[in-house]
Formats: C-alpha cells, structure tokens, sequence
C-alpha cells in the first residue's frame, strides 16, 4: 500500500474507531446474530486479487459489527471489565506502526527500559514496596503459570527443569475454592497433576480462604510424604469477589516455606486508591503478585503486571541464552544493566505493552484513575443496596469493590431450589437477548446467581442503575408469561 494510500486508510479507520466510541451505547451489547451466521457470511475461499479497501470496510460493518459483543458498551456489567480508553487505543495504533519484536533490550532498547519504569510506576501506585520487580505478561494466566513453574523449580531446587519431574516427591499446591481457573489451567501445564491441587474452604462476607484448614492440609500433606510447594491467594475472585486474608496466608507460607502467589488480576487496580487497600494487606511478604490494568485501569487488552520479590528465581526457570539471543559488546547482562524481558516470560516474542500504559497514565493521571475506579465501587454499592431493598429480589454477596451477585426471587415464591435456579436462568437469558445490559451468572453457595460487575470506562451512574430497571420489567414478564 502507497504511503498516500496509507495514510488516507488510517485516516479512515481513526474516523471509524471514533464513530463506533461515540455511538456504542446505541448498539445491543451482546451480538445478536445465530451461531454460525458470520461464519456463513464470509467466502469459503480467499480472493486470488486484492480487494478495495472501501470494500473490506464495507464489510467491517456489514458482516463483523453486527457478531460483535461490544465490551466498551457502558452498559457492559459481565464477566470482568476489560475497558480501554482513547489513550490507549492512540498508543495501539503507534505500537502496530512499528510493530516491534521487544524480546530483548537490543531489539528494542526504549520498550524494555520503558517497561520497568512503568512497573515502577504501577508498583509504587498500588502500594506494594520497592522489594519487588515487575514485567508486562499477556494475561494473568500467563503469570499465574509463570509462579507455578517458579515455585515448582525452588521446591526441587532448580533441577526438575533439567532432570525433569519422573519420580521426584509428589508436589501440592493450595488455594480456596473460589480461585480462578487459570490456577488449574497452570497445575496441568507444569506437570504437577491436576490431583495436587488442593481447594480448600472460603467462608465469611469475603468468602475467605480458611486459613486453619490450609495449615492443616500442608502438615497433612508432609506427614504423608509430599512436598508443599505453592499457596495462590486470591484477591477479587472472579465468581463473586472472594478476598483471602493475604496475611494470614502468607505466615502460613513463611512458616512451611512456601512460594506465595496472589492473584489480584481483577481487584488489583482499585489498589491505586489507597482506602481500599486493606484488602491486600500482607501481600508485601508474597513471592510473586499479578493484576490486570486491561480489566481496570482503562488500558486495552493485553497487558498484565506481573510482579516477583526475586527475579532470578524467576529467569533461572523461563530463561534461555542461546548464542542467537545474546547481546554483544555488554559482557554480563546484569553488570550492564540490560534486561531481555523474554527471560521474564513463557513466550520468546514480546509487544510493545508499556507504551499504552504510559500514555494513559501520563494522559488522565493517577488521581482521575482513581476517580474512575471510586465512582464505580459507589455505583455498584448503590444498586447492590438497590436490590437488596427490593421485595423481589435478594442479594446473594454483598459488595466487593464494585462486583456483587444476586437473583430474583418473587415475593411469596414456593418453588424449590431447582425452579428458583431455572428462573434465574430464564431472567438473565431474556436480559441479555432484550441488548440493553450485559450480565453474567455463576454459581454461589450451590445456587444459581447473577452477577454485575461495573468497571467500563464510560459507564454513568444512570447505566449502572439500569440493571435494576430492566431486571424488574423483564423478571415482570416472565412472571405473567409463566
């Protein structure tokens, strides 16, 4: 494409991003279409010649717009935030430009030392202290796997990487039951045995790891001959917000000799805003801490701030320096200074993710973050109290941060469990086909529950207490048409 050429069509896709930005909120927030329809939609062979540039849009909003679920949709209250911000789309464009490759400091001196500024920047924003290092990994599975295989390597004391883990001493791992999936997903992926992870009680408001238990189990665990290896503590648990006593956990830790991991992939941002953060207490004793500025700090997807007290232990696991990788005329890497950031992580190749984080944090501030962050906890509080209010309804966890759950349950209703969980279902399926909200379910305590998170980052007070209106008038006519 001419440079002439270039310029007209990224002219036209600024335009474009900007249009869709300004009238998102008019469009139904999950995608409408019948499975398999785009997919249908599309030539079952690619063209032999080009195509017009005008014709590939035409069909951006023809074919792909309407399959889309709109996740910058103000009224987007599912799964977990994963907002973005016209910063960060302006830094994505310019990363896509020079499509750089920043797997090491040579390849791309000014994207890795901008990387640990912005680790810096982000450590000192959520209070954690200077001890720790940071990295920008993809995704909070990706860190959570990159802890796994760290404390598997430290427990087997950095030889199951070379000798590999055939008759090695069984190793265990720790977390409640209301830690995510990516802990599963990482066990798996290490060789550890999905058996070995241990899931243990949550109780309280919090639904908080039980702490005793988890003593119990490791002592259990080494009585019978196995090697506690890792603890994952959970910080905002997706399902319904569980927060772990960070501190409790990690003596526990300390006293067995444990690698500590928390995962505060969501919750992790709202910890810029220092009166929430006595929900990480104790997560300066931890051995690796992860959270996700593209769920809520108003940076687009992917990028995830990995954080490790020791660094080494961490590039003696991932690390690899064939002679291809190597960067000439500095000597040793650490006397120089030079960090190869692809040491840090699972994959070799690396985006330029810090540039996004720096033009965001530099456009609003740390104080119009928090801003944001505040107005959505006060929102979420407002409609869970809403609800809890309401005759027809019940909340089902109270509020953490700005994520609660609830569900309709009709004054003077005799069904059982199954017919209450078979409403529910009824109710969010009609919510989510009638385009106004977007909500998602889980299961809570054995029921049927759902969920509302508020973290977009165009989102009003107005769209948040929508969610009351509409699951009132859809809960109404599912009662009069059952």
């Amino acid at each position: 494409m001419p440079s002439f050429d270039f310029r007209q069509w990224a002219r036209r896709a600024a335009d474009w991003a900007v249009d869709y930005l300004a009238t998102v909120r008019e469009r139904p927030v999950r995608a409408q279409t019948a499975p398999g329809a785009i997919h249908q939609a599309i030539p079952a062979e690619p063209p032999l010649q080009g195509e017009p540039m005008e014709a590939i849009f035409a069909d951006l909003d023809r074919t792909i717009l309407p399959g889309m679920t709109h996740w910058q949709h103000p009224r987007f209250f599912a799964y977990f935030p994963a907002n973005s911000s016209p910063p960060a789309v302006v830094a994505e464009f310019v990363t896509a430009a020079m499509a750089a490759q920043c797997m090491l400091w040579q390849t791309s001196p000014a994207a890795t030392e901008l990387e640990a500024r912005m680790m810096e920047w982000l450590r000192g924003m959520i209070g954690l202290p200077p001890s720790f290092a940071g990295v920008i990994q993809d995704s909070a599975t990706s860190a959570t796997f990159a802890a796994v295989l760290t404390a598997r390597e430290r427990a087997l004391s950095y030889m199951s990487n070379t000798a590999g883990l055939f008759g090695a001493t069984p190793l265990r791992a720790y977390c409640s039951a209301e830690a995510h999936s990516s802990v599963d997903k990482a066990i798996r992926m290490a060789g550890i045995g999905h058996q070995n992870l241990v899931k243990l009680p949550s109780a309280g408001p919090l639904c908080s790891l039980d702490v005793a238990a988890l003593d119990e189990q490791i002592r259990e665990d080494k009585a019978a001959g196995m090697t506690p290896f890792l603890i994952v503590a959970c910080l905002g648990g997706t399902s319904v917000g569980a927060v772990d006593d960070i501190a409790r956990v990690a003596d526990v830790a300390r006293r067995h000799g444990i690698f500590l991991h928390v995962d505060a992939a969501w919750a992790g941002s709202a910890m810029i805003c220092p009166e929430f953060r006595h929900l990480m207490r104790g997560a300066e004793a931890a051995d690796s801490f992860v959270f996700n500025p593209h769920k809520w700090l108003f940076t687009n997807f992917d990028c995830s701030a990995h954080f490790v007290k020791d660094p080494k232990a961490l590039t003696y696991t991932l690390g690899l320096r064939p002679a291809y990788l190597r960067t000439l005329g500095l000597g040793d890497n650490e006397i120089a200074g030079v960090t190869d950031y692809n040491e840090w992580s699972v994959p070799l190749g690396r985006r330029f993710r810090a540039l996004k984080l720096w033009f965001v944090i530099r456009h609003y501030g740390v104080e119009a973050l928090r801003a944001k962050i505040r107005d959505h906890v006060a929102w979420a509080r407002e409609l869970a109290g809403l609800f809890d209010a309401d005759p027809d309804f019940e909340l089902t966890s109270t509020p953490v941060l700005a994520l609660f759950s609830f569900r309709y349950r009709p004054l003077g209703f005799a069904g059982d469990d199954a017919a209450l969980d078979r409403l529910n279902t009824d109710l969010i399926e009609a919510i989510n086909a009638d385009g106004r909200i977007y909500l998602t379910q889980t299961r809570h305590q054995n029921r049927f529950v759902i969920r509302v998170q508020v973290g977009q980052t165009d989102t009003t007070r107005a769209d948040v207490l929508m969610v009351l209106e509409v699951a009132r008038e859809l809960a109404a006519r599912i009662g009069r048409e059952g």
